[in-house]
């Protein structure tokens, strides 16, 4: 005889804790959004307010190159109506040629510090690269000492032991002190970063080949790191250009001057034609300018490069 079956129970509603919920739409679900959206609208609004004041400068010293003296003073930032060429007519006509020479002077110094720098320091960067990894952190640490120490401090030992060697007021002493500041430390750490990328076995190989430590360099490591070469360049190019200090107290005022210090020279003594002066700066940024255009490929590929790392 089978045994008796319970009866089923019949399932009614289930009943739960939970309150009920409510019909009305939560005010809290369209707050993300509409946060995000101010958020990036915050975010363009300090990026736009950023440009403009790296950019306003830079419009202002370019549109007063061509407005009179009197337009600049009424209002710098307005458009040079009318256009005029006198501020840079008036500036290359200036009888003591202190453009002309200040240029000169200018593009030898910084053209001279290149030619040192670079092949200097990417030899030093392939040299470093090549030691083991207790050398090489104990010389990059040293290298870093000359970007950590201000060059306004070290500018008076400079100075004095220039005049100790014999090399006070001379271009010479200035391009010496150009190779021996932190110009060197940063190109260096720049050669060191790409060379990492350099695969070891093209260099083992030309070595298995026969080639020696400055073949090996000239040949295979200083053609590969040509985008490290273009932002090397670049970038102390526009430093040594664009220096002040080390002209003014090395050269002095009676030995010459570069294009810097010639703008120094014509600020006048109680009054100052800002006209003539805006002149001046629009012709000392028109070389810096053109060198960046004909290695902006480089530049940027070195750039992109090294971010990639």
């Amino acid at each position: 005889m089978s045994a008796p079956v319970a009866p089923r129970e019949v399932s009614g509603p289930r009943k739960t804790n939970a309150p009920h919920a409510s019909r009305r739409p939560d005010p809290s679900r369209n707050q993300g959004p509409r946060r995000l959206f101010f958020r990036e609208k915050s975010r363009l609004l300090g990026a736009w307010l950023i440009t403009l004041a790296f950019i306003l400068p830079v419009y202002v010293a370019f549109v007063s190159a061509f407005k009179t003296q009197d337009q600049i003073l009424a209002n710098p930032a307005a458009p040079p109506v009318p256009f005029t060429f006198d501020n840079i007519v008036n500036a290359l006509r200036r009888p003591d040629n202190l453009v002309q020479a200040g240029l000169l002077n200018s593009v030898f110094v910084t053209v001279a510090t290149l030619v040192i720098l670079v092949p200097l320091s990417s030899m030093l960067a392939f040299y470093i690269s090549e030691r083991t990894p207790r050398v090489r952190n104990t010389m990059l640490a040293v290298f870093a000492l000359g970007l950590m120490v201000p060059p306004q401090v070290v500018l008076l030992p400079i100075v004095t032991l220039l005049r100790e060697i014999g090399l006070a007021n001379s271009y010479a002493g200035l391009i010496l002190s150009n190779v021996g500041g932190g110009y060197l430390s940063f190109a260096v750490f720049v050669y060191v970063g790409f060379l990492r990328t350099i695969p070891r076995e093209v260099i083992e190989a030309a070595r298995v080949d026969g080639a020696g430590d400055l073949r090996l360099w000239w040949r295979i490591v200083f053609p590969v790191v040509r985008p490290a070469t273009a932002t090397v360049a670049i970038f102390l190019g526009l430093w040594v250009w664009n220096d002040f200090l080390n002209p003014q107290f090395i050269l002095g005022p009676l030995q010459g001057q570069t294009i810097t210090t010639g703008i120094y020279v014509s600020l006048g003594a109680y009054s100052t034609d800002y006209s003539q002066l805006f002149g001046i700066m629009f012709l000392a940024a028109i070389i810096p300018v053109v060198g960046y255009l004909v290695s902006q490929r480089e530049f940027i590929h070195g750039l992109m490069s090294g971010a990639s790392k």
